[in-house]
């Protein structure tokens, strides 16, 4: 996957605006969106446009079986995978898990996870011990989970015979992830590692230097964008600035 290509492209759930820029409007219309948006970032390597959708949302509820995480319906994927694929791009499958387990969750999506283009995007800010709720405090996860999924996913891999299949991590604080010393990358998996975080080009620099200052052998970045919370006050980074980051971003999101 690296460094043949770029991941550009939008999050969110349909009907669900708050949570992202691939929830507003029309799916397709966006998808096309994501694919003009990847080309802006190119800078040498090639595009490739993807659609991180939601598969598992956090609420501040428990739900029928306590743990606080709906997920989305098939037919929601399936709709998403096939907008993915008439791009030729990848569909993450984002996991929100609340008290639910991660794996857990990854496992139940296995169905998807065996095709060539899609991958995972684990949202560990919503991970929730017993007792936390989402919503009310961060949660956490560390490499040893980290690792766990992508050995899941690196079996799958060899088990179907595809291409690496990308792991992304969001990290909005280094609270989030720990340990991150013991995450041990997996064959035929990209461990990218998301800096998240709200705020002016300034404040988004600073996120960035102290999630990515040491960074784990084998370890990718990317890079979160809010269209509407950054622009709060200041503005929005350009793909020229976002580039100029060091490392340079190989996955950069949208929300």
């Amino acid at each position: 996957m690296f460094p043949r290509y770029r991941l550009v492209g939008f999050c969110g759930l349909p009907g669900a605006a708050a949570l992202g820029r691939l929830g507003t409007g029309d799916p397709g219309k966006r998808a096309a969106e994501a694919e003009k948006v990847a080309h802006s970032y190119a800078a040498g390597r090639e595009p490739l446009p993807v659609l991180e959708l939601l598969a598992a949302v956090a609420n501040a509820t428990a739900g029928p079986d306590g743990a606080y995480r709906s997920r989305t319906p098939s037919a929601t994927i399936r709709r998403f995978h096939h907008l993915a694929r008439d791009r030729r791009g990848l569909l993450l499958l984002n996991i929100q898990p609340g008290r639910a387990s991660v794996l857990d969750e990854v496992k139940a999506l296995r169905e998807w996870l065996v095709h060539p283009d899609v991958g995972i995007a684990l949202d560990p800010e919503w991970e929730m011990g017993s007792g936390q709720v989402p919503g009310d405090t961060y949660g956490h996860t560390d490499g040893r989970e980290l690792t766990k999924v992508a050995r899941y996913l690196s079996g799958l891999v060899e088990a179907h015979d595809l291409p690496q299949k990308p792991l992304v991590f969001h990290q909005v604080a280094p609270s989030v992830v720990g340990d991150e010393s013991a995450l041990r990358p997996q064959p035929g998996v990209a461990l990218i590692k998301s800096a998240d975080g709200i705020g002016s080009p300034g404040m988004k620099r600073g996120t960035w230097r102290r999630l990515v200052s040491d960074l784990p052998d084998g370890v990718h970045t990317g890079f979160k964008l809010f269209y509407e919370e950054d622009a709060e006050g200041s503005r929005l980074m350009t793909p020229k600035e976002v580039l100029a980051l060091r490392p340079q971003p190989e996955y950069v999101m949208y929300e």
